[in-house]
């Protein structure tokens, strides 16, 4: 540590001196570590498939140890000892173990291994341009799939980080299968751009079929207490639910939350709304709508449109004075896919229940 501080402060590379460079037998008594004797001329080059011909100057490089005095290994060792037992072709990994390979590279020669082709790929930052870490955001593949991110979006989203093909962004496993190309890998380094992975998983999901987003959802719905284990679903209902909510999530976490009022009766109302479109002026309107429903014709999207045209007539209010308290009444929210959409999703039986419910719970005027 004391030879470590003086080279620093005198400008130099804190490097092993070679004190003990020339002992050949262990010292009586004494735990001793084991050093690889490098070359103290030449050059050491690393021919990588990314970064290009990089040279290093072996007087700048120490004698590393190779097992330390507790008889344990060392990484630059125990790698290259595994590479070569493995047949190991090409080391891929990021450019954070560059200064690494110059060593490596020396121990594989050392052994007359052959030396696998590197590849050192740029390293991932955040935002602000630092090394990713956990104040980011989850940087776990797990913590994403709890998150409702699909495989292919992260797939996809990982690939395009420091790599390009033209001007595409989309690809399936396939075509990134066809096209990837270390030599089309950046040198400089990428930034994690979580909205961007946001609008991947969007656009996976949008184009997803919707027999396939009903699978992958199953385990969500469950995991919330939507659904149990061995629910059986009306798939062709499902995928009413599917096809109102999946221009509107991003993730499968998003659907589950905002499908939760077609499945659970126990609707959440948000505090807000309610105090803005559940209130004794909008009463009338909604009790207006329940009787309607009771003795429509069908529970269609024309009869309904005709019902709530007929209100608006009768009371002389615009549409939204009509849909936005049922909408309250009936998803909590004020935002949700058309009433319309809802209310036949819905069906006859809940959307009564519901009503004559919130009803009840709205004072006269």
């Amino acid at each position: 540590e004391e030879r470590r501080k003086q080279a620093l402060a005198e400008k130099r590379i804190p490097k092993y001196d070679g004190r003990c460079r020339e002992i050949k037998d262990p010292v009586p008594g004494k735990q001793s570590a084991i050093r690889f004797k490098v070359p103290l001329q030449g050059e050491t080059v690393v021919d990588d498939h990314v970064k290009g011909r990089i040279v290093f100057d072996n007087a700048q490089l120490d004698d590393l140890i190779i097992m330390r005095s507790d008889g344990w290994p060392t990484y630059n060792f125990c790698v290259v000892v595994d590479d070569a037992s493995m047949n190991i072709t090409h080391v891929i990994r990021g450019d954070d173990h560059l200064n690494n390979t110059p060593r490596q590279i020396q121990l594989y020669k050392a052994f007359d291994y052959k030396t696998p082709e590197f590849a050192h790929l740029p390293m991932i930052l955040g935002h602000d341009k630092t090394r990713l870490s956990k104040r980011h955001g989850a940087t776990a593949v797990t913590a994403y799939r709890d998150m409702g991110y699909l495989p292919e979006a992260l797939v996809n989203y990982l690939a395009r980080l420091g790599w390009s093909s033209k001007d595409q962004e989309v690809f399936s496993r396939e075509e990134l299968i066809e096209k990837f190309s270390l030599e089309h890998v950046g040198k400089s380094a990428a930034v994690f751009n979580p909205e961007k992975l946001l609008w991947l998983n969007s656009h996976y999901i949008t184009s997803m079929d919707h027999k396939e987003i009903i699978r992958r959802l199953r385990p969500y719905l469950i995991a919330d207490g939507l659904i149990k284990e061995d629910t059986v679903i009306d798939e062709t209902w499902l995928e009413k639910v599917i096809a109102s909510l999946k221009e509107r999530c991003r993730t499968l976490i998003e659907f589950t939350s905002a499908a939760r009022y077609f499945f659970s009766d126990d609707v959440e109302t948000d505090p807000e709304a309610a105090k803005k479109f559940l209130i004794p002026e909008n009463r009338g309107v909604l009790e207006d709508v329940l009787k309607g429903l009771e003795t429509i014709p069908s529970f269609s999207e024309t009869d309904i449109d005709s019902l709530f045209k007929e209100i608006m007539a009768n009371r002389g209010i615009k549409m939204g004075q009509v849909a936005q308290p049922v909408r309250v009444a009936l998803t909590g929210r004020t935002v949700s896919p058309g009433i319309f959409e809802v209310i036949d999703i819905l069906g006859k039986d809940k959307v009564l229940r519901r009503l004559r419910a919130t009803i009840d719970n709205i004072p006269q005027p």
